[in-house]
């Protein structure tokens, strides 16, 4: 696959922020004809995963060089308003506070820059032996170029 169509198959960086472009299909709807609600986790997943890839830090390198994988540690997560079949949407992250082992995502699903899902996460780095380790050199810088351009509503996360 060419470079340009890489590109576009992960999204793009703008503003501090990661977006990702995704089509509803089929198999991603309920019998009413609108997303399922579990295929929204799914769809944010890709997001943080594209965000990370963009900033040259993929999954599969961190834990086949590193053993570090992502866990998502907490998920806060509104439904504001469906999408439908056939629907084109735009999966933002945010990289909130980053901690030691640690940081916060903050996440939209928006149709047409109206914002059906928000998202608030707390994810963290782990180790082979399960047990917290902390956030590589490489990815902390480059996560913190990021800009933080919407705070959370949660009590629970800081940014």
């Amino acid at each position: 696959m060419s470079a340009p169509a890489l590109h576009q198959l992960g999204g793009h960086l703008a503003d501090g922020v990661h977006v990702l472009p995704l089509r509803v299909y089929y198999e991603d709807t309920d019998a009413a004809g609108i997303v399922y609600y579990a295929n929204w986790l799914r769809f944010l997943e890709r997001g943080r995963t594209e965000l990370l890839r963009s900033l040259g830090q993929q999954h599969s390198a961190l834990r086949d060089a590193k053993g570090i994988n992502w866990v998502v540690r907490r998920c806060t997560i509104d439904y504001l308003k469906p999408a439908r079949l056939d629907d084109v949407i735009e999966i933002v992250t945010h990289c909130g506070e980053l901690r030691g082992a640690s940081l916060d995502m903050i996440q939209q699903a928006r149709r047409d820059g109206e914002i059906l899902v928000s998202a608030e996460l707390l994810v963290a780095c782990m180790g082979r032996d399960g047990r917290p380790v902390r956030l590589p050199v490489e990815a902390r810088e480059a996560l913190a170029t990021l800009g933080r351009a919407l705070p959370p509503r949660s009590r629970h996360i800081q940014v």
